[in-house]
């Protein structure tokens, strides 16, 4: 999980937040991490594609605190990854 840090960075945040989202995606909780959309079990395709324009969306806001930041890297990168848009897992 040390990967999921930007450079400079300790990995915290960004681990929350890959771990975070392979619960959600797995079902195991069911509040998304970034909107905190409810599922009930494992969520779609489309849902968990949302969480990831959520998180891009999120990303672009130069508002958005450091830690927060981080954490919503962390998701992106996992929820891509288990969308298929990333061939390297995180």
């Amino acid at each position: 999980m040390e990967r999921l840090a930007p450079p400079g960075r300790a990995a915290g945040q960004s681990a929350a937040g890959a771990a975070a989202a392979y619960r959600w995606a797995l079902g195991r909780t069911a509040r998304a991490p970034v909107t905190s959309a409810h599922a009930h079990g494992v969520p779609d395709l489309e849902l968990l594609t949302a969480e990831v324009d959520a998180a891009i969306v999120q990303l672009g806001d130069p508002t958005l605190p450091v830690d927060l930041r981080d954490f919503t890297l962390g998701v992106h990168d996992a929820l891509g990854w288990v969308c298929g848009y990333n061939d390297q897992q995180p």
